[in-house]
């Protein structure tokens, strides 16, 4: 039981570390939470330190979801690890490092099934950068890769039962999703940015 405590906190830790938070003040000297939509994940980072930064700002938060997810497995424990690695979703939302204002869950949702379900990592990649292709907004991206994700998870349940895979996922999607409602309504109201590199 102290084992699997351990690594809940461990997860929720690696979850809060503030990736974007980091990057800006180390690198450019700028607090992102103080500049777009004032978010630490890894689409403020890009709208407000460019590519470069946004890139590893994304792949730091795909990597402590991943991380987490991981650490059953270190431990030799009997925790699941979509359990540890949703801990540090709450963390990388909740970060105990940032004020508890973090990212959205997007990144850190992805690490997760990239431990533990690579393929439906994959598919997930592709659904949002065709979607970002056609539609140019990063959150419905978000939010469509989500969708797919549930999707993927019941199709695959058919061949392999996962029921905690399909329930974990569909926590994450709707989390994603409540967590872009602003998004939703500037997508409605034709306010939300469009991304112009793609």
């Amino acid at each position: 039981m102290l084992e699997i405590v351990l690594i809940l906190i461990i997860a929720y830790l690696l979850g809060s570390i503030p990736s974007g938070l980091i990057i800006g003040k180390v690198f450019y000297g700028i607090d992102i939470r103080e500049h777009g939509s004032g978010n630490l994940g890894g689409t403020n980072t890009f709208r407000t330190l460019g590519i470069k930064a946004g890139i590893v700002v994304t792949l730091a938060d795909i990597l402590k979801g991943t991380l987490a997810a991981a650490l059953p497995t270190l431990f030799d424990s009997s925790l699941h690890s979509l359990i540890a690695g949703s801990i540090a979703v709450l963390g990388h939302t909740y970060p105990i490092f940032a004020n508890f204002r973090g990212g959205k869950a997007v990144a850190t949702s992805g690490g997760i099934l990239l431990f533990y379900a690579p393929y439906m990592f994959i598919f997930m990649i592709c659904a949002f950068f065709i979607s970002l292709y056609i539609t140019k907004y990063v959150s419905l991206s978000s939010i469509i890769a989500g969708i797919v994700a549930v999707l993927y998870a019941i199709i695959h349940s058919f061949f392999e039962w996962d029921p905690l895979l399909i329930i974990i996922v569909a926590i994450l999607a709707s989390f994603v999703i409540y967590r872009h409602r602003d998004n939703i309504k500037r997508i409605k109201n034709k306010t939300e940015p469009k991304i112009k590199w793609l």
